[in-house]
């Protein structure tokens, strides 16, 4: 049996790469606490590589109970302090700080599925990307989601990191045309 082709970020040695280009980047998602993670770990990764999130992503889920936006949002000065003691998570104040804001707009939204899919009306955007270097790192969609969002109030979501969470959460499918895990 031969093995399917990958983007080239994909086909790394990281099994923890592999398996999140295999299993959900590019694939829409419309679940509540998925979509709430993944733009917290987005705006994590500033700065950063995703592999380094992506090492730290149980870390961070038993951090934030399992973003739980909810349980997020009523997060005081006290739960910031202790989450910034925690080494299993990026220990920088703005980026727990912004988690904490975040899961409060997202309650008052009512959640991110509707909010975000809208902009695409209910449908990803396939790209035809055939080499790696081609690939965006923002938009004309992602500079007006993230435009939206910061006049809402959320921290953490300029144009780049929300092409990228729009990448992450389906909304965009950047698969190459001959990634074996392009649906």
């Amino acid at each position: 049996m031969s093995e399917k082709c990958r983007c080239p970020w994909g086909g790394t040695a990281d099994a923890l790469m592999r398996e999140y280009h295999d299993t959900q980047w590019g694939k829409p998602c419309h679940d509540e606490r998925e979509l709430f993670e993944m733009l917290i770990l987005e705006g994590a990764q500033a700065g950063l590589s995703w592999s380094c999130v992506l090492n730290k992503r149980e870390n961070y889920r038993a951090a934030f109970d399992n973003f739980d936006a909810a349980r997020v949002a009523a997060y005081g000065e006290a739960k910031v302090a202790e989450l910034l003691q925690n080494p299993g998570i990026i220990r920088n104040r703005l980026k727990i700080s912004a988690a904490v804001t975040n899961a409060r707009l997202v309650l008052q939204l009512g959640g991110l599925d509707k909010f975000l899919w809208a902009y695409v009306d209910g449908k990803p955007i396939v790209s035809r990307l055939e080499r790696q270097e081609d690939m965006p790192a923002a938009s004309p969609l992602s500079d007006k989601i993230s435009r939206d969002m910061k006049k809402l109030g959320f921290k953490f979501v300029g144009s780049t990191i929300i092409y990228s969470y729009m990448q992450a959460i389906g909304m965009v499918n950047d698969h190459m045309t001959w990634c074996g895990f392009r649906d």
